[in-house]
């Protein structure tokens, strides 16, 4: 009985706290607008979410409570709603209620590091750090670091995270020597802030981005099903001197992660 009535709490402070996240966003909703109402709501509920405002487990509350509050009919709350259960935001759970399952990280396709953008987007990173080795090179890593066959090499195996939830698995080559890499530091920030706080000057890279289904090993560390869709990108970044200083070969969960860029037409 009482382990039913310390679930009871823990159920209701979950509950409260999720109402409390819910109750501090101000909704701005423009009615004289012609973007729909429920766009509108849905919009902003996914920027809170996106942000970390609204954390994976939070729970919504009911429709007719968020319907009264903001002045909207039940059905534009509902279609809101529905909108982002569709995109795989919200889950509506049978005696639960909706509860939001995760944002997905939308990253600017330009040469920054990925803790970083995350952070700046409030989604909270965190890294486990599976290998920190010194090997000799491939010729691919040769190759791409513009060094010999067999020379030594950095190489960098890291769990990206956010919510407590795997957002890529990040294989790095560096050249050894570069910088010290202790596997505390690389767990607690960035690798390009690590180059930058050393003196390196980023300026440049070559990047290619595909996608191909999980293996298994790939699904085990991302939390996705074999054969699920995953993103890949390869890049070779270089410094100020156009020195190659770092050779990546990421994978990122499609369901939790985007590239993001801006077209422009040729003149």
């Amino acid at each position: 009985m009482a382990r039913t009535a310390d679930s009871a709490r823990t159920a209701g402070s979950g509950r409260a706290s999720a109402g409390a996240a819910l109750d501090s966003l101000d909704f701005a909703l423009d009615r004289g607008s012609p973007v729909p109402l429920y766009y509108q709501l849905a919009r902003q509920l996914e920027e809170a979410i996106e942000h970390g405002v609204l954390a994976p487990g939070n729970l919504l509350g009911n429709e007719i409570d968020l319907s009264v509050r903001l002045g909207l009919s039940r059905p534009t709350v509902r279609q809101a709603i529905q909108s982002l259960v569709d995109k795989g935001l919200l889950v509506r759970r049978r005696g639960v209620g909706t509860q939001v399952v995760h944002s997905q990280v939308k990253r600017p396709l330009e040469l920054s590091s990925l803790y970083d953008d995350l952070e700046s987007a409030g989604q909270g990173p965190t890294t486990r750090v599976l290998r920190n080795e010194r090997i000799p090179a491939t010729g691919e890593v040769a190759a791409a670091l513009g060094i010999a066959e067999g020379a030594e090499v950095v190489v960098l195996e890291r769990l990206r995270c956010t919510h407590g939830q795997p957002v890529a698995f990040l294989c790095n080559y560096l050249p050894a020597g570069l910088l010290e890499l202790g596997t505390e530091r690389l767990e607690s920030t960035g690798l390009y802030r690590m180059m930058r706080t050393a003196g390196i000057t980023l300026h440049s890279a070559r990047q290619t981005v595909g996608a191909r289904s999980a293996t298994a090993e790939e699904a085990g560390r991302l939390d996705e099903k074999e054969g699920a869709a995953l993103l890949t990108m390869r890049r070779t970044a270089y410094d100020d001197t156009g020195r190659p200083v770092e050779y990546g070969s990421h994978v990122y969960r499609a369901s939790r992660y985007a590239f993001d860029f801006q077209l422009l037409v040729r003149s």
